[in-house]
This record gives C-alpha cells, structure tokens and sequence, in this order.
C-alpha cells in the first residue's frame, strides 16, 4: 500500500516535470522586443519527452531527453544534437549549467547525477540512496550543485568532482521538488506534501517553514528581483495562491490568490520586466504578478 501511494505521488510529480522546468530554466532576462512568434524544431529521437532545458556555456541550449535516454544540444540556428546517457533508461529530468564550464543533470530512474561536456562527453555520479529518484538541480553559491530526492526526502549536494553527499529534510515524506538559489548565499526548496518551504545553508542545516494554507501542495520556487523567493501552491482542495517569503524575516510569508479558481500554479520564474511570471495548468492561463 505504502508503494502504491508513493506512485501515485511519483506520476503526479513526474507529469508536472515539463512545465515547471521549462519556466524555471527557460526564462531569462533580455533587451531584445520579443515578436511572440514561437519556432519548432524536431528532436531526432521520435518519444523522447523533453523535461528539462537551461543555457548552456557555449552560446547553446541543453535539454533531458526523459524517455530518449539523450542530453540533446540545440543552438540558436536549431540545430539539434543528441548524446546518448550512458546507464539505459536513465530517466534524465532536471539540468543546469555548472560553475565548472559543463552541464549538470538528474537521472531520476537510474539514481545518478549527471555531467555532460560542451563536447558532449558524459560522466554519471551515483546518488548515494538507492532508488531516491533525483529531481531538479541548480547551481549554489558554494560552488557546487544541490538536488532534491523526491523519493527519499533528502536534498543532495555534489561537488564538481562527483563528491556526493546527502542531507535528510526534518519532515518525513515531504516529497521535495523545486529548488533554487537564494540571495541570502542558502538554497531554498519546495516540500510538497510537507507544505513547508524549506532552506538550507551550503553546511548543510535545515530550516522549515510552514505554509500557512494548510495542504497547498507548493511546487515551483524562483529568486525574485527584489531579493525575496516566491513559489507556487498548485494543491487543488488548497492553495492556488503564489507565495512570498522574505529571507530575512520568514514570519513575513504572504500568499497572494489567483483570481482563477482550481488554476494549479505550477512554474514560476522572474520575468525580464521585473514581474514574476508563472504558468496555470489546469487555468490554462500564463500569470503575471506585480
């Protein structure tokens, strides 16, 4: 029963993979006008379910193949180059550029970390819990890279050298998912069914911090230009609010409802107008607060 109810979870998180990490990753400020005119190029795998996507180093953008079993490189032409992962059916999810010049991704079946060179040559880091399902990474203030087990309830810290080391969050089954760097020089993450949001530091201590919408099922967190974090509450009973949380002074988190009801604000990232942006799935709408 116990495993049933963690795969419900799991195929809940896992259809939600696309949207969050394409707005978290995608998204970056610019001086171009944009047109609104959307381009579409080909993966060469056919079914290979692109998830995640970041700027790579080298002027390209890198993206998780999740059923290709591929990192897939596509320059700003179009061009689209694959690089098989070398564990089969690896389940690569999540992906962000690494402060050491290469690319750095989850494989959230096959329980590695992965890093792929701008040349494409990749070398897999196993995850020191079995089965612990990593999810999103991003880059820290430290130098290294700090993921979520979803499966496991720990965050995870890699060095550039494939040093792991594994962090347990204080709540048992918080199921964690997004994760980002705060301006404070800590990490911040999402407890989804701890309904927490939580911080930790590059030593490696935990702090928590309850939502105050009891079950609001928080997924999606971002940097904001004004110096706070700001996350999105997608729980459907609960929720459908986005959250501010002031990282010198968490007695201050605010929730701000979205006007459309049963929205499932899932990804939210800083927009190039100073606004914060965030995807509705089920509202169907693209949100912007002010």
């Amino acid at each position: 029963m116990k495993q049933h109810h963690f795969s419900l979870r799991f195929s809940f998180f896992v259809g939600l993979l696309s949207l969050l990490i394409c707005v978290l990753t995608l998204a970056a400020p610019t001086a171009l006008a944009l047109s609104g005119k959307i381009s579409e190029f080909p993966i060469t795998t056919a079914s290979s379910r692109p998830v995640g996507i970041t700027a790579g180093p080298d002027g390209n953008l890198w993206f998780t193949e999740q059923f290709g079993n591929n990192i897939g490189r596509i320059t700003t032409a179009g061009v689209v180059t694959e690089f098989p992962i070398t564990t089969a059916d690896s389940g690569p999810v999540g992906i962000t550029a690494g402060p050491d010049g290469n690319l750095w991704f989850t494989e959230s079946i096959a329980n590695n970390i992965g890093r792929i060179t701008t040349a494409g040559v990749v070398t897999e880091f196993p995850v020191t819990t079995a089965n612990s399902s990593p999810a999103f990474i991003t880059a820290g203030p430290d130098g290294n890279l700090w993921f979520t087990e979803f499966a496991v309830n720990n965050i995870g810290r890699i060095t550039t050298a494939g040093v792991v080391t594994e962090f347990p969050i204080p709540t048992a089954n918080s199921f964690p998912v997004g994760i980002t760097a705060g301006p404070d020089g800590n990490l911040w993450f999402i407890e989804q069914f701890g309904n927490n949001i939580g911080r930790i530091t590059t030593g490696g201590t935990i702090t928590e911090f309850p939502i105050p919408t009891a079950n609001s099922q928080p997924f999606g967190i971002t940097a904001g230009p004004e110096g706070n974090l700001w996350f999105t509450e997608s729980g459907q009973s609960a929720g459908n609010n986005i959250g501010r949380i002031f990282p010198h002074d968490k007695n201050k988190l605010a929730e701000f409802p979205i006007p459309t009801a049963n929205s499932q604000p899932i990804g939210i990232t800083a927009g190039p107008d100073g606004n914060l942006w965030f995807t509705e799935r089920f509202g169907n709408n693209i949100g912007q607060l002010r």
